[in-house]
């Protein structure tokens, strides 16, 4: 049986549901600040995010084991030209507060792990912080790379389990980094996969398609339609981009991304994270850009 417009929407959602809010907190940035708009669609929506993050790697002991402790902050300002069938005035401004606590080691010779636990604080906070407002999320991952080789490489596989999608067993996590020429460069994985063009050490272009948005409890129920209530607010999509990279060091950098959502949802959810509302099913333009020290 074919995917149906409607289909394709209810997988991204399940899969965004997951991944797009596991890759909060699980950045391989030591700081990162970034701008985020989303400009009006057709359902007259449009988001404005701000994002900082900082991590520190703690060095424990000659091994090179590591305890990183982070934290990550971001604000979603969120406008609406049109009206619901509700009050709004809940629905526009949300926080996500990411506190990182991992641990580094090497696995044995070719293998690194890294453990990471990151509790959240997500919620528009009209009253406070709640106890709705609490998530946890977990990830566990092997990583394994040869930047010296004459095809650098870098493969990470793990598990992240995420207390938003209900689900109670951990998902996969893969990525897959190949330089199989000096000029060019490929990732394969999930939430994200790249194809690069590096025409000198300081200058990157590329295309990117990366799974993004929230999930977010809000604090005062919304009474909808049909008796239904809606108490979180989600958002996933699917995007394709291109993007340009300057690098001011190694590992230090600016950067920008133009693109546009292929598919796009935002729903309201009840308190059993099921679906009671449709806020925005069309696709918007995305534009994104900042600054990062990274790991790598």
């Amino acid at each position: 049986m074919p995917i149906t417009h409607r289909g394709l929407l209810g997988i991204l959602s399940l899969m965004g549901f997951f991944l797009t809010h596991v890759s909060f907190g699980q950045s391989t940035d030591i700081l990162r600040l970034e701008y985020l708009n989303i400009p009006e669609n057709d359902t007259g929506i449009k988001t404005q995010r701000y994002k900082f993050l900082f991590n520190l790697p703690i060095k424990l002991n000659e091994k090179k084991d590591y305890l990183v402790t982070g934290i990550e902050y971001n604000r979603f300002d969120v406008g609406y030209s049109q009206n619901f069938p509700f009050d709004q005035t809940e629905l526009n401004r949300f926080h996500v507060v990411d506190l990182n606590l991992g641990f580094i080691t090497k696995w044995n010779e070719n293998w690194n792990f890294v453990g990471l636990l990151t509790p959240r604080l997500a919620s528009n906070f009209t009253n406070g912080a709640q106890t709705d407002d609490f998530f946890i999320n977990a990830t566990a991952t092997l990583w394994k790379e040869n930047m010296k080789a004459n095809k650098p490489f870098r493969l990470v596989l793990g598990l992240s389990f995420n207390s938003t999608t209900g689900l109670p067993f951990p998902l996969p996590l893969v990525s897959y980094y190949r330089r199989f020429h000096p000029r060019w460069s490929y990732t394969l994985g999930i939430p994200r996969s790249r194809f690069e063009y590096h025409p000198s050490p300081k200058h990157t272009f590329g295309f990117t398609m990366l799974l993004d948005g929230y999930f977010i409890n809000i604090q005062n129920d919304i009474a909808l339609p049909d008796n239904q209530i809606g108490s979180k607010i989600s958002l996933s999509a699917l995007v394709g981009a291109f993007g340009y990279q300057y690098h001011i060091s190694k590992r230090t950098s600016i950067f920008a991304l133009v693109g546009r959502s292929i598919e796009q949802v935002g729903e309201l959810r009840n308190d059993d994270r099921s679906a009671v509302f449709l806020l925005n099913d069309e696709a918007n333009l995305y534009i994104r850009t900042g600054f990062k020290i990274g790991i790598f």
